[in-house]
């Protein structure tokens, strides 16, 4: 589970993380990342209609959750990364580990 301070809630967080970050994509998931200002890291998720219906996308999100707790660790102190669901997320979930490992990898491997 993330913590309240892991979690990334500002739109213009979101904004200035997705247009001006780094950006990985594979094709379940697309990772954002940039450095911030401040610490802590934070992290922040996009499931969109377009993968499914509710139940579909909280499943994805909390998927995704799981993966990027354990992987928060080894962030940098001020990143910001974005994690965006795409809706081959729902529809092919066995992928979305190796996809969500691959795009993250690449992500924090440009920023910093």
């Amino acid at each position: 589970m993330l913590s309240s301070g892991a979690r990334m809630r500002s739109s213009d967080e979101f904004r200035l993380t997705v247009r001006r970050g780094v950006r990985a994509a594979r094709p379940s998931v697309v990772v954002h990342a940039r450095l911030g200002d401040s610490p802590p890291a934070q992290v922040g998720f996009v499931v969109s209609k377009a993968v499914g219906n509710a139940v579909t996308r909280n499943r994805t999100k909390r998927r995704l959750r799981h993966l990027v707790a354990a992987r928060l660790t080894g962030l940098p102190e001020t990143a910001r990364v974005v994690v965006r669901a795409l809706p081959a997320a729902a529809t092919t979930p066995e992928r979305l580990v190796d996809d969500f490992t691959a795009a993250w990898d690449r992500a924090i491997s440009r920023v910093g």
